[in-house]
């Protein structure tokens, strides 16, 4: 044994004083490093091999901050070549049965040795551990797809890998996933051929592969061995990283439509936009991948629409990616066309409509008259707020007014009370307090302050703008707050206290306090007496 050892020293002396002589080290740490070496040479015969690894790639990590730091660039072949092959000796006299130090090698070769050198490696591993990690055979094939170029070879370890991994998801999906690069690679050598116009004599590109054709028969082999809407999810996201597998996505969405309905697909779809979300939400600053994420959504989206498959709340997150990316014409598209696959659903209407509105559509107008058409009128009083809302700054005051006009017409009180208070707040706005005071008193077609149901709101509304105007009429306010009070005086005390105050101003009559006071104490009802005589006398006493 001690002669082997002292014959591994000997092999180091060499490089060490290379090391030297080029200034990397000092005779002081070239001997101390000596002196290490012997020590680790002779516990690895009592099998601690990896400190002996760790303290050579310290070494190595050491000579590059050192050659760094002075420049130095030369005689590597002296110098870490003798290093590394030394480690590489070390490994294959520790890794045969120990999984884990085989994971340090690759790591370690990734880091220090040439991508051949990397392949030999894992083809050694897998040679005495093919049934460990899955990992292990996905590294494998993905240095010989692209540190190699083999296709072939790639496809010979995916198959390798699924006779000892048959259920693994991960094989299936990397193998997918390589199926369908080797066809992008084709497809762009074809491409570049016939725009240099090359003559390639009698070879021809397979139209199977360039389509796609192999992944498709990759994912009927794995759907019938993995099941759930998860795994076939992931499928579809990596086909839709390229832009010819349109039909192939069609196709996965329409057999999981058939074999599980429209639920599993739902989870499908509803995974690709969580995932989206997820991914859209990680800092990056590259442009191209923030929008190769997003027009992967965009065709998972478009493949379950052309399906007819794609549920309600997957128009909306389609619409909020077309909205953010600035496509208002497909946005537009797609918003009525929601509209046509929902047309009993309130939100689908409210939100394209909504974007319509965002959009300043022309097609707006047209919508709202459908979403009222098939909405059940007890619950349109949303669609009702919107349309108002979206006339009084998109349409003529004429057309404007003839939407309140037919909402106050409405059966249903929600819609006419809340058209009233809109209409009367519009009035103002648009013609002052003239047209305000026409609306609510009646010279319009509508007598709004005769025409039930009424809101408080509607009637307080009408003395705000009134106590706005620079010399308020207190006869106008009077009249407004008997209005209010015959529809609610015998349940709001605080409509009453608001009416005292009003009298106590300066334009009011203190002498009508004691009136309306015994009127209140006859009309409310239940606690509201209690309330409004404590709050009464609070008011008196200063206190209110």
């Amino acid at each position: 044994m001690a002669d082997i050892v002292q014959q591994r020293i000997e092999d180091r002396i060499p490089a060490l004083e290379q090391l030297e002589r080029d200034g990397l080290f000092t005779n002081k740490e070239v001997k101390s490093m000596l002196k290490r070496s012997t020590a680790l040479e002779y516990k690895l015969h009592r099998t601690d091999f990896i400190t002996y690894i760790q303290y050579e790639i310290n070494v190595l990590e050491l000579i590059k901050k050192r050659r760094a730091r002075i420049g130095y660039h030369f005689k590597r072949e002296e110098i870490e070549y003798p290093i590394i092959h030394r480690i590489h000796h070390v490994f294959r006299r520790a890794t045969k049965n120990d999984v884990q130090l085989w994971l340090s090698q690759v790591a370690f070769n990734k880091e220090w040795v040439t991508k051949s050198q990397l392949s030999k490696i894992l083809s050694s591993m897998l040679a005495i551990h093919p049934d460990k990690l899955v990992t292990l055979w996905i590294m494998a094939a993905k240095c010989e797809m692209e540190d190699r170029n083999s296709s072939e070879s790639t496809r010979h370890l995916f198959l390798r890998a699924l006779r000892f991994h048959p259920e693994k998801k991960k094989v299936f999906q990397e193998y997918f996933r390589m199926e369908l690069m080797h066809a992008e690679k084709l497809r762009k050598q074809q491409q570049e051929l016939e725009q240099a116009k090359i003559d390639v004599g009698e070879y021809t590109f397979s139209p199977e592969i360039l389509s796609g054709k192999l992944a498709e028969l990759l994912y009927r082999d794995a759907a019938q061995k993995i099941k759930g809407a998860e795994f076939i999810l992931s499928l579809i996201q990596i086909a839709a990283i390229f832009d010819f597998t349109k039909e192939l996505q069609d196709t996965i969405l329409q057999d999981r439509h058939i074999s599980y309905g429209s639920h599993e697909t739902h989870v499908c779809v509803q995974s690709a936009v969580k995932s989206f979300r997820y991914r859209s939400q990680r800092r990056t600053n590259v442009i191209k991948l923030k929008e190769k994420r997003k027009e992967r959504l965009l065709r998972v989206l478009q493949s379950a629409h052309d399906a007819k498959l794609l549920q309600e709340t997957f128009y909306k997150n389609w619409l909020q990616v077309l909205l953010s990316s600035g496509d208002t014409v497909s946005a537009t598209q797609i918003a009525i066309t929601a509209t046509q696959h929902f047309s009993q659903s309130l939100e689908m209407w409210i939100f394209s409509l909504q974007t319509l509105v965002h959009l300043e559509s022309t097609e707006a107008g047209h919508l709202f008259q459908e979403a009222l058409k098939h909405m059940n009128p007890k619950e349109s009083l949303p669609l009702w707020q919107l349309q108002a809302d979206w006339s009084m700054t998109s349409q003529i005051p004429e057309d404007t007014e003839t939407l309140f006009q037919k909402g106050l017409l409405s059966p249903v009180p929600a819609v006419s009370s809340t058209m009233k208070e809109k209409y009367l707040e519009w009035s103002y706005k648009t013609g002052g307090y003239k047209r305000a005071r026409k609306t609510f008193t009646g010279t319009h077609q509508i007598n709004l302050h005769e025409h039930r149901p009424f809101t408080r709101t509607f009637f307080m509304k009408m003395i705000e703008i009134e106590k706005e105007q620079e010399t308020p009429k207190m006869s106008n306010l009077r009249d407004y707050y008997e209005r209010a009070l015959r529809e609610f005086g015998s349940s709001v005390e605080d409509l009453w206290m608001e009416c005292i105050k009003e009298e106590l101003g300066r334009h009011g009559n203190p002498e009508n306090c004691g009136k309306l006071h015994w009127r209140a104490v006859q009309m409310l009802e239940g606690e509201s007496v209690e309330c409004f005589t404590t709050k009464y006398a609070l008011l008196q006493t200063g206190h209110m």
